[in-house]
Order: structure tokens, then sequence, then C-alpha cells
């Protein structure tokens, strides 16, 4: 079954508002999830606990019509548990592949900084590659494949680092704040009124794989001008000149805003990008890509400071 380009945003939009119906605020949380299953790309969320990160993947995933599987990161997990592993069959007398988690459309890793690197890293493959290699034999994960992990602020007790290597594979990383005031009573308004967060059944599927498939190959038709090109080019390559800054931007990281900006122009019904969508997701697809110089850190600079620096320093085209 195949969608019309009309019916795919039509779909992501309805996605939108039926993910909103069980989390309070967090638009902007929500909208770059949708444009990261467009890009095909990962996503990593950070908060504090409790300012709904799980609850709003599992709205994402209840909305959606693809499959779903939920691992909670811990200490003792080990790589196999994510990928899965050879198995004796005393029957036949042969070892048989057990898939694991990672065999699904949307992969929610719960608390992913929780777990030591070396399990970290064994989701490396499958989102780069989108396989699983076991055995020497590879193995390809379902098509859409999604990571979307949660992890907790890295001053928090218990937490390891994410590798460079593994953090430059998330298209974007989205920080949930603390709701304001409005918002806090809201949500505790749901709750009198007997809301409960572990069940969703109240959400239906609105959109399924067919229209993400036929709007990944409308954003590829997006127009992209030569200017606003160099000026993605400009704010990356100025990140590399930033003296708060150890390592910039990679071509990678340049190349994660340019989909995410023409992915955002086609959900809002435009078919050409405008410098406006690159500053709007400047923030969310470059902050965990920039390492700062430690005495940097130490003043009080942080990543989204300096890409505010960044953005308003470089040129933006007319």
């Amino acid at each position: 079954m195949t969608a019309t380009t009309e019916e795919a945003r039509s779909a992501l939009l309805a996605l939108r508002a039926e993910i909103g119906k069980a989390v309070v605020g967090n638009d902007a949380a929500v909208t770059s999830l949708i444009l990261a299953l467009l890009c095909r790309g990962h996503v990593l969320l950070e908060g504090v606990p409790g300012v709904a990160k799980t609850l709003l993947v599992r709205a994402l995933a209840t909305a959606l019509d693809l499959t779903y599987k939920r691992v909670q990161f811990t200490p003792d997990l080990m790589p196999g548990d994510l990928t899965g592993s050879l198995v004796y069959d005393a029957h036949s007398a042969e070892f048989s592949f057990r898939e694991g988690p990672v065999f699904t459309h949307l992969l929610l890793a719960d608390e992913i900084n929780r777990t030591p690197p070396k399990t970290q890293s064994a989701l490396l493959e499958a989102m780069e590659e989108r396989q699983v290699s076991v055995d020497g034999r590879a193995r390809p994960v379902p098509s859409p494949f999604i990571v979307v992990a949660t992890q907790n602020p890295v001053e928090y007790e218990g937490t390891y680092p994410l590798p460079e290597a593994q953090l430059d594979r998330f298209l974007f990383k989205l920080t949930m704040p603390i709701p304001p005031r409005d918002q806090e009573i809201d949500i505790l308004t749901r709750h009198a009124s007997g809301f409960d967060p572990r069940d969703l059944s109240s959400l239906r599927p609105v959109a399924g794989a067919e229209h993400l498939d036929a709007g990944a190959l409308a954003v590829r038709s997006v127009t992209v001008a030569p200017e606003v090109v160099g000026y993605v080019v400009d704010v990356c390559r100025a990140t590399r000149q930033s003296p708060s800054v150890r390592l910039g931007v990679s071509p990678r990281g340049a190349t994660a805003l340019l989909a995410a900006a023409r992915a955002w122009a086609w959900l809002s019904g435009r078919a050409y990008v405008t410098p406006d969508d690159v500053k709007a997701l400047a923030r969310p697809a470059l902050r965990h890509r920039l390492d700062l110089r430690p005495e940097a850190a130490l003043e009080g600079a942080t990543a989204d400071g300096i890409l505010d620096g960044v953005l308003a320093a470089v040129q933006v085209p007319r």
C-alpha cells in the first residue's frame, strides 16, 4: 500500500495531534521526533527523571502502526541482550539465532547512559548500517528503524557518557526541561480527572510505514538554494573555529542539519528550505556534536550558548 504526498503530510500532522492527547507541552520535541522519522534519523532525549521522556516515546509508538520494543538499560546489560545471540537447540544439535529487541521498527533505549560504553556501542552498527553482525553474518533490521534513546543529565550518579562516535549517530539531541507552571497545572488537572500515563489505550494509530516512506521520498524533492547550502556549511565551520570548542561539527553533522531542514520545510508545506529553517533546527541537530574545552565548560560555556553565538555571527543569506 502506498500513500500520496498529501496523505503522508496529513497523517504526520495527525500523529503530532494524537501524541498531544497524552503529552502536555513539548511541542518542539514532538515535531522533532516526526522530523527524525522522515529523515530515518535517531533521537536522544535528555532530561531529569519525571519530565515524560518515556511517556513521549510510548505515545509516539502507540500512534504509529509500527512494531515497537523497549529496553531498560542497566549496568549489567550485555551487548547480546540487545542484538541477539546464538542459542543451541538440543533437538537439532545446531545453533540458531535468537533475535534481540533491536529487530523492530521503533526501539526505545531507556536511560541509555546507565549502561557501560561497551553495551552502548552495540547499537552503533544497527543505527548506522541498519544491520547486526553476529557470528560473521550480517542480519538486517526492519525498515524503517529508529532508535529513540533517553538519558539523565551526565552529572547524575550512575551514568556513563556516551562515546562521541555514538553521539554523532543521533540526528537530534532534545532537552526536555521542567514544564512551566501553566503546563504543570494542566498535567495535574489531567491526572486528577483520571488520566493514567500507563494506559494509552485512548490513542490510535494514525500513521504507518507507507506514510513515512511517501514523506521521506517527498522530502528529497525539497529544493535547497546554493546560498542556503553555503549557510549550513558556514554555521558548521564556525563551530570549529570557536575558542571554546575542542571539536566542532563534522560534515556528518552538516548533512544532518540540512536533512532536518528539508524535512521541516516539507512538513510546513513548502518546497524549498529557508535560512530560518536552518536556524530553528541548529540547536537540536548540532548541540551534541560539540566537544567543549574543559576550561570553557568550567567557566559556564554551553553548547547551546556557543551555537547561539555562531548563529548571531554568521551572515544570513538574503
